[in-house]
């Protein structure tokens, strides 16, 4: 989710609807889901899910860190937060008219824009709006090296300058974010993004205001798309069914709403390309899909027909090869990215493939502060040196990237180089990144690891099993210290752990299902 939801992500579809004006939150949404934007404005209300505890964590955290700032602020400010908003759109022009130097809670409307930016700063020709985020201004940050503007921050910012600008109070094209960091971020909305992309933010932004116009005034109609934000969104199962309906092309694994909707007019369902001539959809080598090739294309016919095939059962396309040893220990980690803090290390232990071994071992950092990250790493770090030898088995680069970052933060627990033999494909590997997705097919919609261990027969103990509800349960726990909330985190790690451990015995019984149908081939053949 990247950051703060409140104040207008907030608004009821019915407010916004009534309204008849594009918001921030309007243009947020269009980023994450254009979907989203047609469903908050006429979608049925009896048909949304109750609002995910993880989102209201986000917009209550998002409110108290705002709040936070605004409470050190060591300079003077124009405080318009209790007003309502007729009054706060009075108050604000009235503060602008009179010059004041920071405006805080303010509303600002031209013509079909409103916006509610948390600031509106004075410079030399104007004002400049600025939003309080509690997550971090840019993506893509590195050690020593800064990322890249937000695209949904940037239309936010953009929507308020665009209305300052209207109304002749514009001090540039300079907004700034205060993020989570103490750091004051100027996003430069005229500046070209790159060589190869040469449109700048503002650009995007227009781009972005035109489409949700054409939204509003029903002149563009969406389609719902699968992808992992569903999972947060209140619409979740009023779209899934639709595209069950629908047999929706995005329903197949990898293959999001740009394919969907540059292969639709060709192919409209899964069923469709299931059956498909694939040579109709190419022309000298390549297919007429920018940006799908040929490979791809007949990688996505065939999951259609697994998908299609009641009958159809997963298969690896190669044979792999994986690391020997009697010890195998199955990794997950449970992080907070509001806090920054990993808090929880996973390990389920098995010796010589025998499950009446597993036993499960867990390092829990029992507050967010940084002595207890750091004790918990070095105790899981540990662990791991005792146990070794053993082949460990993790589920994307998560867990490898996050202790990359562990060990720079606490370089006396152990080196760059030990993280990186840890990780060396000689003893360890990334089940999704390695097997799941590159060399193996299921006729699943998504290769998540809760998706395929489901489709094996795992279940979770909990009814709300996902790493955004884990987030909110240690939220919980550090407020309240409820140690049955702190035992449904160990057992939903557990489980994670676990599901790895039963995907990895199909993916060996379906090896050696290859292995053997290969060799016949060979005896046959030789």
């Amino acid at each position: 989710m990247g950051g703060t939801l409140k104040k207008e992500q907030m608004m009821s579809a019915h407010s916004i609807a009534m309204t008849d004006k594009i918001t921030a939150s309007m243009l947020y949404n269009l980023i994450q889901c254009p979907h989203r934007v047609t469903m908050d404005l006429f979608g049925d209300s009896s048909e949304k899910d109750l609002i995910n505890p993880f989102v209201q964590l986000l917009w209550e955290r998002g409110n108290a860190f705002e709040q936070e700032v605004i409470e050190e602020l060591a300079i003077p400010f124009t405080n318009l937060r209790k007003y309502s908003d007729r009054e706060k759109e009075k108050f604000t022009l009235e503060a602008m008219k009179r010059g004041d130097h920071l405006i805080y809670a303010g509303r600002i409307n031209a013509g079909d824009l409103l916006g509610e930016p948390d600031l509106l700063r004075k410079e030399a020709t104007g004002y400049v709006a600025g939003d309080i985020k509690s997550g971090a201004a840019e993506e893509g940050t590195t050690e020593g090296k800064g990322g890249r503007p937000k695209k949904h921050y940037a239309a936010q910012l953009a929507l308020y300058t665009d209305i300052l600008e209207k109304l002749g109070f514009s001090g540039g094209r300079t907004p700034f974010i205060w993020d989570v960091r103490g750091s004051e971020v100027i996003y430069a909305l005229d500046t070209p993004r790159g060589v190869r992309n040469p449109a700048s933010l503002w650009d995007g932004y227009k781009s972005g205001l035109d489409t949700v116009r054409k939204i509003v005034t029903r002149q563009e109609e969406t389609l719902p798309a699968y992808s992992g934000q569903c999972k947060l969104c209140h619409w979740r199962t009023a779209c899934i069914k639709r595209l069950e309906k629908l047999d929706d092309l995005t329903l197949i694994p990898e293959l999001g709403r740009a394919k969907r909707d540059v292969m639709i007019d060709h192919i409209k369902s899964i069923k469709k390309l299931a059956e498909a001539e694939i040579k109709r959809f190419s022309e000298g080598g390549k297919t007429i899909f920018p940006r799908i090739g040929l490979k791809k294309l007949a990688q996505f016919q065939d999951r259609a027909r697994l998908l299609k095939d009641r009958g159809a059962v997963p298969y690896l396309k190669e044979q792999i090869l994986l690391p020997e040893a009697e010890r195998e220990l199955f990794f997950d980690i449970e992080t907070d990215p509001m806090r920054d803090v990993c808090y929880l290390h996973g390990f389920v232990k098995r010796d010589n493939d025998d499950i009446k071994t597993e036993r499960y071992v867990a390092f829990f950092a029992d507050g967010p502060s940084p002595e207890e990250e750091e004790r918990a790493f070095a105790e899981a770090w540990e662990y791991v040196c005792k146990s070794l030898p053993c082949v460990i088995y993790y589920y994307s680069h998560y867990e490898r990237t996050i202790w990359k970052k562990l060990q720079k933060r606490y370089p006396h627990i152990a080196s760059e180089r030990d993280i990186g033999k840890m990780f060396d494909p000689s003893m360890a590997v990334d089940l999704y990144t390695d097997i799941a997705r590159s060399k193996s097919e299921w006729p699943t919609r998504d290769h998540s690891i809760k998706t395929l261990a489901y489709y094996l027969g795992f279940t979770w103990r909990d009814k709300d099993p996902s790493g955004a509800a884990s987030i909110e349960w240690y939220h919980r726990w550090v407020e309240t210290g409820d140690l049955s909330i702190r035992n449904r985190i160990l057992e939903y790690n557990e489980d994670d752990c676990i599901a790895m451990r039963v995907l990895l015995d199909k993916i060996k019984e379906m090896n050696d299902s290859l292995r053997r149908s290969l060799s016949r081939c060979d005896n046959k053949n030789g």
